[in-house]
């Protein structure tokens, strides 16, 4: 299951919905929560986080949130087509240990079990 961050692009998570993935939007349910909100529910739920947000990484690394899996997306806009499929090609592909913290780019992924 994943939890889309409110900056997640609707095509990212209709893309995902499309593929049989479970996605809970906070742009669709909870706009406007605070970033504790949705690590809480991440947390809570043993969803995890899809995002563009770095304050992610941060809340992660320099303030060890423990148990919280992120998937840190880094394109430029008009990629956006792209990075979707290469997320579910990742989700599809590969099961991934959590918690983790993995940035998904055009050309690359990055797994970092925590």
């Amino acid at each position: 299951m994943i939890l889309a961050d409110e900056n997640i692009h609707y095509f990212i998570i209709k893309a995902l919905r499309d593929t049989g993935f479970t996605v809970n939007s906070i742009s669709e349910n909870s706009k406007g929560i605070k970033d504790e909100e949705v690590i809480k529910r991440a947390i809570q739920k043993n969803y995890c986080l899809l995002t563009e947000d770095k304050d992610f990484g941060e809340w992660v690394f320099s303030h060890h949130v423990n148990n919280l899996s992120v998937i840190f997306l880094r394109y430029r806009f008009y990629e956006y087509q792209q990075i979707a499929v290469n997320l579910v090609n990742l989700l599809q592909g590969k099961e991934i240990k959590k918690p983790a913290f993995i940035t998904l780019t055009i050309k690359k992924i990055r797994i970092r079990q925590l």
